[in-house]
C-alpha cells in the first residue's frame, strides 16, 4: 500500500477513472460537476494514486485555496475501503500541504465520513451543507509543525 503523485497524463486518466466509478457511478454525481479547471498537471494542485498490491484504487488531490491547502476528490473504489488507504490518501496530501509549509488543512467531508475524518484528527467547522445532493461539512486541521 502507498501513494504516489501523478506526474504524467496516464496517472490522471487512472486518477479520473476512479473519481468517475466512485462518484459519478456510486454516489450519483453528475459527470460535468467531478470535473473542474483543476484537474491537470499545470501546478494548480496536486494529484495523487494510492495503490493496493501494485493496483491503483484510490485517489485524492490537494489545492491551495483561500489562503488555506484544501483536499479534495478523496476516494477509494469500494472493495478496497477496508484496508486503511483512506488514512495513507490523507496522510499523503497532508504531506504535500507541510511540504509547502502549510500550518493547516481543510476539506469538505461527506457527513457519512465525519468520524473516519476525526479519527484523524479534522475538527468539524460548519453546519451540514449540500454539494451535489450529498451532506457535507467543512473540516479542518492544524498540521504539527517540524
Amino acid at each position: 500500500m502507498n501513494a504516489k503523485r501523478a506526474t504524467i497524463d496516464e496517472d490522471l486518466r487512472v486518477a479520473f477513472a476512479i473519481r468517475k466509478e466512485v462518484f459519478v457511478k456510486e454516489q450519483g454525481v453528475p459527470l460535468e460537476d467531478e470535473f473542474d479547471e483543476f484537474d491537470t498537471l499545470n501546478g494548480l494542485c496536486e494529484h495523487i494514486l494510492v495503490h493496493y498490491n501494485e493496483q491503483p484504487v484510490g485517489t485524492g488531490r490537494i489545492r491551495f485555496i483561500d489562503g488555506v491547502h484544501k483536499l479534495e476528490r478523496i476516494c477509494i473504489l469500494e472493495p478496497y475501503r477496508k484496508f486503511g488507504l483512506g488514512k495513507i490518501t490523507i496522510k499523503a496530501l497532508e504531506e504535500i500541504a507541510e511540504e509547502r509549509g502549510a500550518s493547516k488543512v481543510k476539506l469538505h467531508g461527506q457527513t457519512q465520513a465525519e468520524g473516519f475524518y476525526k479519527k484523524l484528527g479534522y475538527r468539524t467547522s460548519s453546519n451540514i451543507f449540500m454539494e451535489d445532493g450529498i451532506p457535507h461539512i467543512l473540516m479542518l486541521k492544524e498540521l504539527s509543525s517540524k
